[in-house]
């Protein structure tokens, strides 16, 4: 792993947005498309958040993880998770070393910048959860002992929406842990058309060539980046209006568990970075409203008579939004 990043000033202003659209720039040279995931990707990077990422498989997960270590230069590393995983096969463990006759502390995948815990929900609770205290805590306990992660450090962490047999539903209380829930679809035509062509032009194998992405943030800019982010104003009437928003989904018909107070901060952490992606230093109730799906679809839960009428919790937001009145600007 890196070493720990010298600590900058915050980078705030234009500069944080003109560094934030050169990150965006490169990582799209690899990651064709999908541009709205691309942001939201940003925004949880820029807010020091975690991601849960759902889509079927071959839609560009790892690609742009890997995209995106890159153009950060960032370490970067990949846990497949299956049924037999063990917590210490994420977190690290104790060895012995006969020379010295004691133990050795062998740390694990999770020691790193950037963690993408592919397929998290084939694994089980037990297994889940040796990514909490990380996210959570940025620390890693091992043998008793407590083992803090440099920053920047995040996890991002993927699901199949449709292979349900054999996976381990993640735990209301590890969802909350991640700031947003991205879902990815499928490419438009023409993103594909693009997508295509850049595989196969002249190449025999099946994968980007990722050496087109530039490096343009390293570790120490990137945590000066998500400090900047932290000072961007955010209105009083900003705030009331997030609380009242994750406080609807409390009450709404339909919803069975509404968000809880993590929502609410959610919300505000990543409207502000939603503020740096338009170029401002301030919030206002748009940002809210861009980052209100992706930051709470995956907290709150539908009653049984919608799931059986095949609502979303997309669909059921949308229409919260709709409803809760928002501050004039």
């Amino acid at each position: 792993m890196t070493a720990t990043p010298a600590p900058l000033p915050p980078i705030t202003g234009e500069h944080l947005a003109e560094r934030t659209a050169a990150v965006r720039d490169e990582v799209a040279k690899a990651f064709i498309g999908q541009e709205q995931v691309l942001d939201q990707i940003l925004v949880a990077l820029l807010a020091g958040g975690h991601v849960l990422i759902e889509g079927v498989p071959g839609l560009g997960k790892t690609l742009l993880v890997r995209a995106l270590g890159q153009a950060l230069a960032l370490d970067y590393a990949r846990v497949q998770f299956t049924p037999d995983l063990m917590p210490s096969d994420v977190s690290g463990h104790a060895v012995y070393d006969p020379k010295t006759e004691s133990f050795k502390i062998r740390r694990g995948p999770v020691f790193t910048n950037l963690l993408l815990a592919d397929e998290i929900n084939r694994a089980p609770a037990k297994t889940q959860s040796a990514l909490l205290e990380v996210m959570q805590e940025g620390q890693v306990t091992i043998e008793g002992r407590a083992f803090a992660l440099p920053p920047p450090f995040m996890a991002l962490a993927t699901q199949n929406p449709v292979e349900q047999e054999g996976t381990y539903p993640l735990p209301e209380a590890q969802l909350d842990r991640f700031l947003l829930k991205v879902v990815i679809g499928y490419p438009a035509a023409e993103d594909e058309k693009r997508m295509v062509a850049q595989i196969t032009g002249g190449r025999s194998g099946g994968d980007f060539e990722l050496s087109q992405v530039r490096r343009v943030v390293d570790a120490g800019e990137l945590v000066a980046m998500q400090q900047g982010t932290a000072q961007v104003a955010v209105d009083p009437a900003v705030i009331d209006y997030a609380v009242r928003i994750a406080a609807a989904t409390r009450q709404w018909p339909g919803i069975s568990l509404g968000a809880g107070p993590r929502g609410s901060i959610a919300l505000v952490r990543a409207a502000r970075a939603q503020a740096v992606l338009g170029g401002r230093d301030f919030t206002t109730p748009d940002d809210v409203r861009a980052v209100a799906v992706p930051a709470l679809r995956h907290r709150i839960m539908l009653a049984p008579e919608l799931q059986i009428d095949q609502q979303s919790p997309d669909d059921v937001l949308r229409a919260l939004l709709a409803r809760v009145e928002a501050p004039r600007q």
